[in-house]
């Protein structure tokens, strides 16, 4: 007999990225088409469409299920994609729904951090927890909750927006419209901004010899690099960074106390050497009494994380 897939579809503005995964997690077929999110509602599901094709030009494959990540906001319980501000093609777009009637199998669509969070919990890290907070932090900061192996929607689907956890008043504002989110303050942009403000004081800093002179070329892996080479002004905007990623995560257990946290996205690969030093920082300026306890992981899935989520709704 077969194997049978399950099959993922992540959606983000430019592209539609698929792949077929088995029953361990592993994506062994992978297809990626252009997205074209300015387009008509018509357009877009035609790239949808199209990446699921490549991946099942026939019925020699067996899949289980659809998962869709696409960007919020939505409603995970109706498979609706409501207004995204990165899609402008679908407003109210029945994804699932028009997904399901051309493959007539199961479709789930969910935003990309609670996928990647569940998969997670059913492949990855977060394997044999039960209660999981899971952190994206890239270009911006996304979170995923898992509670009892099942992801916490709450009311109306928009729970576990815990990047945009405001953790200072009077902090820079978010692009979500409030002050202080640990997004606008400890993403990879915001990374890069911090450093390049303190250039201004600080021109011999190797950061702008890595970035051949261009101050708007001082991004998060630049200050990475220099970093690890022993320069001040990096090192200070990485401390300060894991300062304030470990203050948001802090209220974290202390309002969820999850069994882990995982952590994911692009700048997580830049964060790892530092888990630990995150860690250490609960000690005593949390109100949980027992923070070491709490594992900080560095997440399975990197790139292809929406990818991976968006197959495990179908699990």
């Amino acid at each position: 007999m077969s194997e049978v897939f399950a099959l993922g579809v992540d959606i983000g503005g430019t592209k539609v990225a698929a792949g077929l995964v088995d029953a361990q997690g592993q994506i062994v077929k992978r297809a990626r088409v252009p997205m074209n999110a300015t387009g008509d509602a018509e357009s877009g599901l035609a790239a949808v469409i199209a990446g699921i094709r490549e991946l099942m030009p026939s019925s020699a494959v067996s899949i289980r299920g659809i998962g869709i990540c696409s960007p919020g906001p939505l409603d995970p319980r109706t498979g609706v994609v409501i207004n995204p501000p990165n899609l402008p093609c679908w407003r109210n777009f029945p994804l699932a729904e028009r997904v399901r009637s051309a493959y007539n199998v199961a479709v789930k669509v969910d935003n990309d951090a609670n996928a990647a969070g569940l998969a997670e919990v059913l492949w990855g890290a977060a394997r044999g927890y039960k209660n999981v907070f899971y952190a994206t932090v890239g270009t911006g900061i996304g979170s995923g909750i898992i509670l009892n192996g099942r992801i916490l929607h709450g009311r109306t689907g928009a729970a576990g927006e815990a990047g945009h956890m405001g953790i200072d008043v009077h902090g820079p504002k978010c692009p979500c419209g409030k002050k202080g989110c640990i997004e606008v303050l400890a993403s990879g942009p915001a990374i890069g901004r911090r450093a390049r403000h303190k250039l201004a004081s600080h021109p011999d800093s190797l950061l702008l010899q890595m970035a051949d002179g261009d101050i708007q070329a001082v991004n998060g892996e630049v200050v990475s690099r220099a970093a690890q080479q022993g320069d001040a002004v990096a090192k200070e905007v990485i401390d300060e960074t894991l300062e304030l990623i470990a203050y948001w995560l802090g209220n974290v257990i202390d309002f969820q106390e999850p069994d882990v946290i995982v952590m994911g996205g692009g700048v997580s690969t830049m964060l790892a050497p530092y888990l630990e030093s995150i860690r250490k920082r609960w000690i005593g300026s949390i109100v949980n009494p027992w923070p070491e306890q709490v594992p900080l992981l560095l997440a399975r899935y990197g790139e292809e994380a929406g990818i991976a989520g968006a197959a495990a709704l179908c699990e």
